[in-house]
């Protein structure tokens, strides 16, 4: 007898995000969000990975932060899941939340080699992944700007 059972991968991340302005106030304030680069997909996304066992969903979005980037801070509102198939063809649902980074600095590592802090609307030319940029609009409701 077959197995009929579809493996559903599960992760979480968060879109992080920081608040921004000129010096001499000449420009306006807002926000910059951190893409990542992931060299082993050669692709720009937000920090997520993978459950631990016995993790819960928004620990395992806080600890993924931390890890690829080294960052932490705060985090706020949960946003809509992103639904997809992953590169070898499995369902995948990715939990994310908002976090406003206090903490930290970036280190490169084996899983993000690079980050960029841009405005939203910079971001949804870099970002690899329609379900990313559809966060970027999930973001601004989020923090009472859309």
């Amino acid at each position: 007898m077959s197995d009929d059972r579809v493996e559903v991968v599960k992760a979480s991340g968060c879109v992080v995000w920081r608040s921004v302005g000129t010096a001499d106030g000449s420009a306006e304030n807002g926000i910059e969000v951190l893409v990542a680069h992931r060299p082993r997909y050669d692709d720009w996304s937000f920090p997520k990975g993978k459950l631990d066992p016995g993790e819960t969903d928004l620990e395992c979005a806080i600890r993924e932060v931390a890890e690829e980037t080294g960052l932490t801070g705060p985090t706020g509102p949960e946003l809509e899941p992103a639904r997809y198939t992953d590169h070898r063809g499995r369902d995948k649902i990715v939990r994310y939340w908002t976090m406003e980074v206090t903490n930290g600095s970036f280190v490169a590592n084996d899983e993000v080699d690079e980050i960029r802090w841009v405005r939203p609307e910079n971001a949804t030319r870099l970002l690899s992944y329609d379900h990313d940029v559809a966060l970027l609009d999930q973001l601004a409701r989020a923090l009472g700007d859309g």
